[in-house]
């Protein structure tokens, strides 16, 4: 079954609105971990407007599942990341001051560049992920500077999904073929949401793990963090139970 990996930035936005310790990200961080969640992420970014550095350590310390540290791989994250040594990084292109990711990595553009990245995290044994777009070309430029997996990026699927589904999950099916070929692991993550998730993993072979943030805090809003965690891993239930 596909993996659910909680991105908890927006409880961070929320705590750092009004200042002090409430909500707790560590405190959230545990309670997703009891209600089921197999993974934490988190995306620190430079201004700190949500997760701040010492959010990073604090997590390192405590989480169990799966940590899951995503950001733009300079000098300051590099460090951080290697500091935590949590079970997976994930490298987001994005540059500083930008709202949200809204893009994949052009790797041939930033192969020398990303090659080193991967090889610093490769001797701490930290597993490499690389966000990417659904660019054969890209992701095959991906597995030959040695990442160990790409996170598609899935916003033009979820943009698409009501309009016709078949259609929005087709380069994503020709991308995960691709990967399962170069012995790329598969990751997924961006707008995906209760609405669409069970279609998504159910059409993608090899699909290890999601990562859900700004959907699945805003719909714990209104069912309940542990609810919408476990409605989450029924959805990815019910795809698995899809594919075999």
């Amino acid at each position: 079954m596909t993996k659910l990996s909680v991105n908890i930035n927006k409880i961070a936005t929320l705590r750092n609105a009004r200042g002090g310790n409430t909500p707790n990200v560590v405190e959230a961080a545990l309670n997703i971990e009891r209600f089921g969640g197999q993974g934490i992420t988190v995306h620190p970014r430079p201004d700190e407007r949500h997760i701040r550095y010492n959010d990073v350590a604090d997590l390192a310390k405590v989480v169990s599942t799966e940590f899951n540290i995503e950001g733009y791989p300079n000098r300051k994250f590099i460090d951080i990341v290697l500091a935590a040594n949590p079970a997976q990084v994930t490298l987001v292109p994005d540059p500083p001051g930008v709202l949200t990711s809204n893009a994949g990595w052009d790797v041939l553009a930033k192969r020398d560049f990303l090659k080193e990245v991967l090889q610093e995290f490769d001797k701490a044994n930290i597993r490499t992920s690389i966000f990417m777009d659904c660019d054969a070309k890209q992701i095959e430029a991906a597995a030959e500077i040695g990442a160990k997996r790409i996170e598609l990026y899935t916003e033009a699927y979820a943009s698409h999904y009501r309009i016709d589904c078949a259609k929005a999950i087709a380069p994503y099916k020709e991308a995960a073929e691709l990967a399962q070929k170069l012995n790329l692991g598969l990751n997924a993550g961006h707008d995906l949401s209760l609405e669409n998730i069970q279609y998504f993993a159910a059409n993608l072979p090899n699909l290890l793990e999601v990562s859900i943030g700004h959907a699945l805090i805003s719909e714990a809003l209104y069912m309940g963090l542990e609810n919408t965690v476990q409605s989450y891993l029924r959805e990815l239930e019910m795809a698995a139970y899809a594919q075999s």
